[in-house]
Protein backbone atom coordinates (compact mmCIF):
# COMPACT_ATOMS: atom_id res chain seq x y z
CA UNK A 1 0.00 0.00 0.00
CA UNK A 2 1.33 3.56 -0.92
CA UNK A 3 1.57 6.00 1.79
CA UNK A 4 0.23 8.62 -0.35
CA UNK A 5 -2.05 8.63 -3.80
CA UNK A 6 -0.56 9.14 -6.77
CA UNK A 7 -2.32 12.85 -7.12
CA UNK A 8 -0.57 13.91 -3.70
CA UNK A 9 2.76 13.01 -4.55
CA UNK A 10 2.05 14.46 -7.87
CA UNK A 11 1.23 17.56 -5.89
CA UNK A 12 4.05 17.04 -3.58
CA UNK A 13 6.54 17.20 -6.73
CA UNK A 14 4.96 20.25 -8.07
CA UNK A 15 5.31 22.22 -4.96
CA UNK A 16 9.27 20.95 -4.81
CA UNK A 17 9.51 22.49 -8.32
CA UNK A 18 7.98 25.46 -7.35
CA UNK A 19 10.30 26.22 -4.43
CA UNK A 20 13.37 25.34 -6.00
CA UNK A 21 12.58 27.84 -9.00
CA UNK A 22 13.05 30.40 -6.35
CA UNK A 23 16.61 29.08 -4.74
CA UNK A 24 19.67 27.82 -5.83
CA UNK A 25 19.28 24.53 -2.79
CA UNK A 26 17.84 21.77 -3.19
CA UNK A 27 14.89 19.74 -1.07
CA UNK A 28 14.52 15.89 -1.17
CA UNK A 29 11.86 14.51 0.61
CA UNK A 30 11.91 11.17 1.91
CA UNK A 31 9.02 8.82 3.56
CA UNK A 32 9.57 5.67 5.55
CA UNK A 33 6.73 2.88 6.85
CA UNK A 34 9.17 2.38 9.87
CA UNK A 35 12.72 2.69 10.22
CA UNK A 36 13.24 -0.23 11.34
CA UNK A 37 11.67 -3.81 11.42
CA UNK A 38 11.99 -4.18 15.05
CA UNK A 39 12.00 -7.95 14.95
CA UNK A 40 12.89 -8.69 18.30
CA UNK A 41 10.58 -6.73 20.22
CA UNK A 42 7.43 -9.46 19.76
CA UNK A 43 10.14 -12.42 20.57
CA UNK A 44 11.22 -10.30 23.90
CA UNK A 45 7.75 -9.24 25.18
CA UNK A 46 6.29 -12.90 24.19
CA UNK A 47 9.03 -13.83 26.53
CA UNK A 48 8.57 -11.87 29.54
CA UNK A 49 4.71 -12.57 29.45
CA UNK A 50 5.20 -16.53 28.95
CA UNK A 51 8.28 -16.56 31.91
CA UNK A 52 5.74 -14.72 34.54
CA UNK A 53 2.94 -16.79 34.15
CA UNK A 54 4.47 -19.76 36.70
CA UNK A 55 4.51 -17.37 39.38
CA UNK A 56 1.23 -15.97 38.67
CA UNK A 57 -0.14 -19.50 38.63
CA UNK A 58 1.30 -19.94 41.83
CA UNK A 59 0.55 -16.99 43.33
CA UNK A 60 -3.01 -17.76 41.96
CA UNK A 61 -3.44 -21.08 44.17
CA UNK A 62 -3.64 -23.21 41.19
CA UNK A 63 -1.88 -26.38 41.31
CA UNK A 64 -0.84 -27.41 38.06
CA UNK A 65 1.63 -29.84 37.13
CA UNK A 66 5.36 -29.28 35.55
CA UNK A 67 4.26 -30.70 31.84
CA UNK A 68 1.00 -28.60 32.10
CA UNK A 69 3.26 -25.08 32.81
CA UNK A 70 5.35 -25.78 30.50
CA UNK A 71 3.07 -26.17 27.80
CA UNK A 72 1.14 -23.32 28.74
CA UNK A 73 4.17 -21.36 28.37
CA UNK A 74 5.03 -22.63 25.38
CA UNK A 75 1.63 -22.04 24.18
CA UNK A 76 1.43 -18.38 25.36
CA UNK A 77 5.21 -18.13 23.87
CA UNK A 78 4.03 -18.86 20.34
CA UNK A 79 0.51 -17.26 20.37
CA UNK A 80 1.82 -13.83 21.49
CA UNK A 81 5.24 -13.71 19.53
CA UNK A 82 2.30 -14.11 16.42
CA UNK A 83 0.19 -11.09 18.10
CA UNK A 84 2.73 -8.95 19.26
CA UNK A 85 3.99 -9.12 15.21
CA UNK A 86 0.40 -7.00 14.56
CA UNK A 87 2.38 -3.45 13.53
CA UNK A 88 -0.13 -1.12 15.56
CA UNK A 89 0.78 -3.51 19.04
CA UNK A 90 3.90 -3.93 17.78
CA UNK A 91 4.86 -0.27 17.93
CA UNK A 92 3.33 0.74 21.12
CA UNK A 93 5.70 -2.13 22.86
CA UNK A 94 8.74 -0.23 21.17
CA UNK A 95 10.49 2.54 23.83
CA UNK A 96 10.09 5.67 22.84
CA UNK A 97 13.86 6.34 23.26
CA UNK A 98 14.32 2.97 21.07
CA UNK A 99 11.72 4.59 18.14
CA UNK A 100 13.59 7.95 18.12
CA UNK A 101 16.95 6.73 17.89
CA UNK A 102 16.51 4.40 14.82
CA UNK A 103 14.60 6.45 12.80
CA UNK A 104 17.24 9.49 13.69
CA UNK A 105 19.65 6.84 12.17
CA UNK A 106 17.60 6.22 9.19
CA UNK A 107 17.18 9.87 8.31
CA UNK A 108 20.71 10.27 8.72
CA UNK A 109 21.43 7.48 6.52
CA UNK A 110 19.26 8.98 3.72
CA UNK A 111 20.57 12.23 3.80
CA UNK A 112 24.39 10.71 2.83
CA UNK A 113 22.46 8.06 0.22
CA UNK A 114 20.45 10.84 -1.40
CA UNK A 115 23.46 12.97 -1.85
CA UNK A 116 21.67 16.19 0.08
CA UNK A 117 25.79 16.72 0.99
CA UNK A 118 27.26 16.45 -2.12
CA UNK A 119 25.23 19.55 -3.89
CA UNK A 120 26.62 22.75 -4.92
CA UNK A 121 26.62 25.46 -2.21
CA UNK A 122 26.05 23.06 0.40
CA UNK A 123 22.79 23.87 0.46
CA UNK A 124 20.81 20.62 -0.01
CA UNK A 125 17.36 20.30 2.85
CA UNK A 126 16.61 16.13 3.49
CA UNK A 127 12.51 16.29 4.69
CA UNK A 128 12.38 12.76 6.38
CA UNK A 129 9.12 11.34 7.84
CA UNK A 130 9.07 7.63 8.93
CA UNK A 131 5.33 6.90 9.69
CA UNK A 132 5.29 4.39 12.10
CA UNK A 133 7.29 6.01 14.64
CA UNK A 134 5.42 9.65 13.94
CA UNK A 135 8.70 11.02 14.10
CA UNK A 136 9.76 13.84 11.23
CA UNK A 137 12.86 15.39 10.90
CA UNK A 138 14.65 18.27 8.64
CA UNK A 139 18.47 17.99 7.82
CA UNK A 140 20.10 20.98 6.08
CA UNK A 141 23.78 20.68 5.03
CA UNK A 142 26.23 23.06 6.37
CA UNK A 143 25.95 25.51 3.86
CA UNK A 144 22.13 26.42 4.56
CA UNK A 145 22.48 25.10 8.66
CA UNK A 146 25.07 28.23 9.36
CA UNK A 147 22.36 30.86 8.15
CA UNK A 148 19.36 29.38 9.74
CA UNK A 149 18.97 29.22 13.41
CA UNK A 150 17.87 25.35 14.49
CA UNK A 151 14.13 27.01 15.92
CA UNK A 152 13.17 27.57 12.82
CA UNK A 153 14.07 24.14 11.53
CA UNK A 154 12.30 22.99 15.31
CA UNK A 155 8.92 25.10 14.31
CA UNK A 156 8.36 23.66 10.82
CA UNK A 157 9.08 19.78 12.31
CA UNK A 158 6.47 20.58 15.24
CA UNK A 159 4.03 21.43 12.70
CA UNK A 160 4.58 18.44 10.58
CA UNK A 161 4.25 16.18 13.51
CA UNK A 162 1.03 17.48 14.26
CA UNK A 163 0.16 16.92 10.53
CA UNK A 164 1.28 13.23 10.91
CA UNK A 165 -0.23 12.02 13.94
CA UNK A 166 -3.95 13.56 12.12
CA UNK A 167 -3.03 11.12 9.68
CA UNK A 168 -2.33 14.38 7.14
CA UNK A 169 0.87 13.41 5.80
CA UNK A 170 0.71 15.11 2.78
CA UNK A 171 -0.74 18.28 4.33
CA UNK A 172 1.83 18.13 6.59
CA UNK A 173 4.83 17.46 3.53
CA UNK A 174 3.12 20.67 1.53
CA UNK A 175 3.69 23.01 4.59
CA UNK A 176 7.25 21.53 5.31
CA UNK A 177 8.01 22.15 1.75
CA UNK A 178 6.84 25.61 1.19
CA UNK A 179 8.44 26.85 5.06
CA UNK A 180 11.99 25.38 3.88
CA UNK A 181 11.90 26.65 0.24
CA UNK A 182 10.94 30.20 1.94
CA UNK A 183 14.02 29.50 4.22
CA UNK A 184 16.23 28.60 0.77
CA UNK A 185 14.96 31.41 -1.29
CA UNK A 186 16.14 34.05 1.68
CA UNK A 187 19.45 32.68 2.00
CA UNK A 188 20.19 31.00 -1.44
CA UNK A 189 18.41 32.77 -3.80
CA UNK A 190 17.81 31.48 -7.63
CA UNK A 191 20.76 32.15 -9.90
CA UNK A 192 20.90 32.11 -13.65
CA UNK A 193 22.51 28.94 -15.12
CA UNK A 194 21.04 26.50 -11.74
CA UNK A 195 20.49 23.16 -12.18
CA UNK A 196 18.31 21.07 -10.76
CA UNK A 197 20.55 18.49 -8.54
CA UNK A 198 18.33 15.96 -6.82
CA UNK A 199 15.44 14.36 -7.44
CA UNK A 200 11.92 16.39 -7.02
CA UNK A 201 9.48 13.50 -6.69
CA UNK A 202 9.23 11.51 -2.89
CA UNK A 203 11.04 8.74 -2.37
CA UNK A 204 9.13 6.17 -0.53
CA UNK A 205 11.70 3.44 1.70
Amino acid sequence: MAFLTEDEKLRLRERIEAAERRTSGELVTVIARESDPYPFIPLLWASVVALSLPPLISLAGWWIDLPAVSLIQLTAFLLLSLLFRWPPLKIRLIPKATKLRRAARTAREQFLSQGVHNTTGRSGVLIFVSAAEHYVEILADQGINAKVPQEQWDSIVAAFVQAVKRGEVAAGFEQAIDACGTLLATHFPAAPGDRNELPDHLIEI
